[in-house]
């Protein structure tokens, strides 16, 4: 049975999270009357939100998992997208004349994460070779 690194996993995304935080930083400094003054917190949200949801998805390490990768994938997909939306839909009520920043920068920052969660998820699923592959199967 091989556990997957969640540690690995956790680690990375605390390296892809620094690295946008410092590239919002720069922008703000460079652009603020175009950026919301809440980006920080965009990338907070998500840096938690993709920790939570990778968790969900990697916490098991048997056959069981295997077999229930996409009903756990799925799930995170459902949380990861109501919490994106009652997150920004909540900024939004709250903060009006900063709507639109926040949400052009929510939007971003959204598929940077997704790009990123795509690769890690990727990349441990790639390395598992007792899972067939769609030319074993046919």
């Amino acid at each position: 049975m091989q556990k997957f690194p969640i540690k690995k996993y956790a680690f990375r995304l605390i390296v892809f999270s620094a690295i946008i935080a410092a590239l919002t930083a720069i922008v703000q400094l460079i652009i603020p009357q175009y950026v919301s003054p809440a980006l920080p917190f965009i990338v907070l949200f998500f840096f938690i939100l993709t920790l939570f949801t990778l968790y969900i998805v990697l916490r098991s390490d048997n056959q069981k998992e295997k077999q229930q990768f996409v009903s756990s994938y799925l799930l995170s997909r459902i949380i990861k997208l109501l919490s994106c939306l009652i997150f920004l839909a909540l900024y939004i009520l709250l903060n009006k004349e900063d709507g639109f920043r926040f949400a052009f920068a929510f939007m971003i920052i959204y598929f940077l994460y997704a790009v990123y969660e795509v690769f890690a998820l990727k990349g441990e699923k790639g390395k598992d070779k007792t899972c067939p592959t769609n030319s074993e199967v046919s």
